[in-house]
């Protein structure tokens, strides 16, 4: 499928997939709404702490590299599994704007570490930062008991329905910590559902830029 690069709503660059009208992040703002969802609902209950985060869908490392940021800023040791069945290509990358836009240049070399790092290992990004890639599909993860924080960042319910199901947020049930928590920009009526059917606690929130809602679920 046809891929290319896209201008935000906010001057941060994302990748769009032509035949889907998808992109990776928010056409109104990508950084916006990584702050939004991730940081501001998510990381921010877990400030001071340590924290053990598994994001779906790695993607271009955006959410990864301010998780980063935000982290060092405030004092939270952070161990973070990104799983991504398609990964990035280096020439993507490198028209992507994310350290000019954060204004975050002595991030650069870690930004680029977690990307150039080898797959399916633990990499030491910083002394409060270890990254985890792993090359798979959703439906494969089989953890158990082990994640704080999910940053559930799937293409969308409209393209990729089967992302959304029961099956996949049993698998997120699974495999978080009692007390865990689940955000996503995500706020239909049957994501909702799929997830209090397996389980979840499910509060509605207000959504980033462009979107009235989003959804946080805590197990």
């Amino acid at each position: 499928m046809e891929r290319k690069i896209i201008t935000t709503g906010d001057g941060s660059k994302t990748i769009q997939i032509s035949e889907w009208d998808e992109q990776y992040h928010s056409k109104h703002g990508a950084v916006q709404e990584a702050y939004h969802v991730f940081i501001k609902h998510g990381l921010s209950l877990f400030f001071g702490k340590k924290v053990d985060i598994l994001e779906i869908g790695f993607g271009t490392g955006l959410n990864a590299l301010i998780t980063h940021i935000e982290s060092k800023k405030n004092n939270t040791e952070v161990a973070y599994r990104g799983v991504e069945a398609y990964p990035v290509s280096p020439e993507e990358l490198e028209q992507l704007n994310y350290i000019s836009e954060l204004k975050a240049e002595e991030f650069q070399k870690d930004f680029e570490k977690m990307h150039q790092s080898p797959w399916e290992s633990d990499i030491l990004i910083s002394e409060n930062f270890i990254l985890k890639k792993e090359q798979k599909l959703f439906a494969d993860i089989a953890d158990e008991n082990v994640f704080d924080l999910v940053y559930f960042d799937a293409f969308g319910a409209r393209v990729q329905p089967e992302l959304w199901t029961e099956e996949i947020f049993l698998k997120m049930y699974q495999a978080m910590k009692e007390g865990g928590v689940l955000v996503t920009y995500a706020a239909k009526g049957s994501v909702r559902r799929a997830m209090l059917a397996v389980g979840f606690e499910v509060e509605r929130l207000p959504g980033p830029p462009g979107k009235r809602e989003m959804l946080r679920a805590r197990k």
